[in-house]
């Protein structure tokens, strides 16, 4: 594992962090409708869940580990977004794109779990 801090990833982590924080803050005190203060609190959570998971794979080199950040921070963006939408900037229609982004959020695990299963394979090749 050879993490590399000075990738541009870490830039859009430290803005993914940051925004996340803030965001939830907002939800836990300025928000006064209550299914909007949940719903924005579960995106922030996933906001930054997410963006810990984007770093930590950061130390795994591949192309595979390059796809799954890609496809978690598209489904950081589409979930957490649409649902930042909906409750803070009064865009209901974009409400209906979280489901995309917590399917990009489910198909980057998948990912993940595809790059250590590939893993294996390598290594069984290189045994040969």
């Amino acid at each position: 594992m050879n993490f590399n801090a000075k990738s541009p990833w870490v830039l859009v982590c430290g803005l993914l962090g940051a925004t996340g924080v803030a965001l939830g803050a907002l939800a836990a005190h300025a928000l006064s409708d209550p299914q909007a203060a949940i719903s924005v609190e579960r995106a922030s959570n996933y906001q930054l869940l997410h963006t810990v998971v984007i770093l930590v794979l950061l130390g795994y080199p591949g192309w595979t580990m390059l796809l799954a950040r890609l496809i978690m921070f598209a489904g950081i963006v589409g979930f957490s977004g649409a649902i930042y939408a909906k409750y803070l900037l009064g865009l209901p229609a974009l409400g209906a794109l979280a489901p995309v982004g917590g399917s990009l959020l489910i198909l980057s695990w998948f990912t993940v779990a595809a790059a250590w299963l590939a893993s294996f394979t390598a290594r069984s090749r290189d045994d040969r």
